[in-house]
Formats: structure tokens, sequence, C-alpha cells
């Protein structure tokens, strides 16, 4: 792999970011609902605790109507515009091509989390949070960020169409998510679906693995499972891409 060609391509997808006004109103919405849901709906001043567990908490929700807008274009407006067999005939690979888009779009969000540091300084301010904890959490938001941003690079790689891209990414993102939900085990379960398939299913599940770093802890094997799920989604990117080239 060569890492110019990730490197030119990451800053190309990174500057489109801002070449548009979408990207200042992607910003402004992941803020303002990250702030609503936090001060508005977990009442965070009225629990009197410096504790963020309520703050992190809301971050899979946020990413799972944000992420695939800020993705579904990533290889459907390529698709859309006729650019991409231009970017596939450059010396570089489609391997390149893709962990290039991903990194770019996984900055984009990462600068979004980042913005949300003056929640933890005002919890700092008020009380004497964990910041152990907090690291925990936002080490777990990146992951899950990145987790979601390939769901959305893979979804984008199935149509030209963004909106397809947006639907296929919110609907892979929200079954992840609510796999490992107590009433969705249970109600499977009920179904007479064996427990170690039941269990086994409720593993894949991106809340279940970030709940434990929003608590403080973290465990190699909830890391290990994100970039699994990073490294699974874009090979499939890549398969489906290979499969339309070929056609």
């Amino acid at each position: 792999m060569n890492f110019k060609n990730v490197k030119a391509i990451f800053a190309r997808e990174f500057k489109s970011y801002f070449d548009s006004p979408v990207a200042y109103v992607f910003l402004v919405a992941f803020l303002v609902l990250i702030g609503f849901l936090t001060f508005g709906v977990a009442m965070f001043y009225e629990r009197r605790q410096a504790v963020l567990t309520p703050f992190f908490l809301w971050h899979p929700w946020v990413y799972l109507l944000l992420v695939p807008a800020a993705t579904m274009g990533l290889w459907a407006e390529e698709r859309r515009n006729g650019t991409i067999e231009l970017l596939l005939t450059l010396p570089i690979t489609l391997g390149e091509a893709l962990i290039g888009k991903f990194l770019a779009a996984w900055s984009f969000i990462g600068i979004a989390l980042a913005l949300t540091l003056p929640v933890p300084l005002t919890a700092g301010w008020l009380g004497s949070p964990d910041y152990g904890a907090v690291f925990c959490g936002y080490f777990g938001s990146v992951l899950l960020a990145g987790a979601c941003t390939a769901i959305g690079v893979f979804a984008s790689s199935l149509s030209r169409s963004q909106v397809i891209g947006f639907v296929i990414a919110l609907a892979v993102s929200f079954t992840m998510l609510i796999i490992g939900f107590d009433p969705v085990i249970n109600a499977v379960a009920n179904w007479g679906v064996p427990s170690p398939i039941v269990n086994a299913v409720a593993s894949c599940s991106l809340m279940r693995h970030f709940d434990a770093m929003c608590r403080g802890v973290v465990d190699l094997a909830d890391v290990g499972y994100y970039f699994g799920v990073i490294v699974f989604m874009l090979a499939a990117a890549q398969v489906v891409t290979d499969s339309r080239k070929a056609s």
C-alpha cells in the first residue's frame, strides 16, 4: 500500500467537506443535537452530578442520523458524476481510495466530536468528574464513529443514489445498535432461537461494546470488535466496487 496515495485521497475528500456549507451545517446540527439530548432530555444540570455517562449514551443515536448523511456521497457522488472511472484509472489501488475516503470521513466526524469538549470542561467546573472514564467514553465514541463511518462507506458503494446510500447506512447501523438490547434479545429468544445463536448475534451489537467504555472500562475485545467491523465493511465495499468495475 502506498501511503502517499492514501494521503492524497484523504486530502481531496477532507477538503471537499469544507468546500460547501454542508460541512458547517453538519457540525452545527451535531452540536445542537448533542447539547439538546444532554442538557434538555438527560437533564444534565438537574442531576447535580459530574457524571458524563448520559452524555456519551446519546452518541450512538446522533451518529445513527448524522454519519450516514456525512458518508452517503463518498462513492455515490463519484458514480453520479462519472468521476469514479477517472479515479480508478489513476495509479492508485481501490483499497487505497477506500481507506483515504474512510479516513477523511472519520476525521471529519472526529472534528465534530472534538467540538463537544466544552461539555466535560463544564462538568469539571461544576464538580470532579472521573477523567479516566471521560477519556474512555471519548475513546469509545471515536471507535463507534469509525464503525458507523465504515458502514456508511459500504452503503455508499452500493448505489449511485445518495438517498439510497443514506437509507441503507441508517438501516444497517440501526440494526447493529438494537440487536444488543434486552427487549430485542428476549423477543428473539421467545421465537425459539437457540441461546448460543441469540448470544452470538447480541455480541455483534455496536451499543453493547460501547456501554462498557461509557462506564470507564476499555476491553481489548471491544476495541478489536470495532476494528473488525471497520475492516469487514471496507472489504465489503471493495468487493462491491470491484464487481461493478468488472461489469
